[in-house]
């Protein structure tokens, strides 16, 4: 496919890459594949043609695969969860700002999404960089940070009474009966980068541990706008053939739901993670 071309899609996240095939990457090109989801929080690799056999054998380059306890499986592969939203839904999986599998002891590593069927506009997915948002905060409040773990849990967004089983995704989704709850330091040092991230999340995040959830709203609602300034993000715009890889402890990530009346489908696999200090 010619050379491999990186290009940043924002300045503090995002590239876009060229020139490779997903299906037969050197391990030179992995290795710097690998280095710039370090740097970047999330790639997006053009003109693709994965099946999902070579989406898992994709997959587990990165590492082992995490299968999703809620999303439902594509049939035949269980290792692949569907993002999906059909033509007379409303409601879209992701459509608030959050990473995945924070709720998780040891959180994902990160996911590999495959674009199946797009509709015709819109449907794009924004990213966050939490490193960035950490970096803008003031020294006083980095100390102050430095103390403090979060209380991160999926039962209100998943469980019976969750966000999810009062709208018209509530038939898709499974494991209602999951109870998943983890603490995590608020700040993380990046396994592989070793940059400072500000690791708390507007969907999974409870409170601090230690704290109410009155204590922590204020502290935790000041973080999240600072994450959600528009400098700190990227656009991924959808084609067919585009692969994106994002890392869930530098990221954020929003499924923006501007597409009503069109169906949209997602192959997603998730990489299992380690412990986050």
């Amino acid at each position: 496919m010619g050379e491999m071309q990186i290009r940043p899609l924002a300045p503090h996240c995002g590239a876009e890459i060229t020139g490779i095939d997903a299906r037969a990457i050197g391990d030179a090109e992995m290795a710097l594949l690998k280095q710039t989801l370090a740097d970047r929080g999330v790639v997006m690799l053009r003109d693709q043609q994965l099946n999902p056999e070579d989406h898992i054998a994709f997959a587990r380059r990165w590492g082992a695969i995490d299968v999703n306890n809620y999303f439902p499986a594509n049939g035949g592969y269980p290792e692949i969860a569907e993002v999906r939203k059909a033509e007379t839904q409303f409601v879209n999986i992701g459509g608030g700002w959050h990473t995945d599998h924070s709720y998780d002891a040891e959180p994902a590593m990160g996911s590999i999404l495959v674009a199946r069927e797009l509709p015709p506009a819109g449907g794009d997915t924004l990213f966050a960089s939490l490193g960035a948002a950490y970096d803008a905060l003031s020294d006083g409040l980095k100390a102050t940070l430095d103390g403090l773990r979060a209380v991160h849990s999926a039962d209100h967004i998943y469980g019976p009474d969750g966000v999810y089983s009062k709208t018209d995704q509530a038939a898709d989704l499974k494991g209602q009966e999951i109870r998943a709850n983890a603490v995590h330091p608020a700040v993380i040092r990046h396994p592989v980068s070793g940059r400072r991230i500000l690791y708390v999340n507007p969907a999974f995040t409870l409170h601090f541990e230690g704290w109410t959830a009155a204590e922590s709203q204020p502290l935790l609602q000041y973080l999240y706008s600072v994450a959600m300034r528009e400098e700190f993000h990227c656009r991924l715009q959808w084609q067919p053939g585009s692969v994106a890889v994002w890392d869930n402890r530098s990221t954020w990530h929003l499924a923006v739901n501007d597409y009503h009346g069109h169906r949209r489908l997602m192959h997603r696999i998730t990489i299992s993670g380690v412990a986050l200090g």
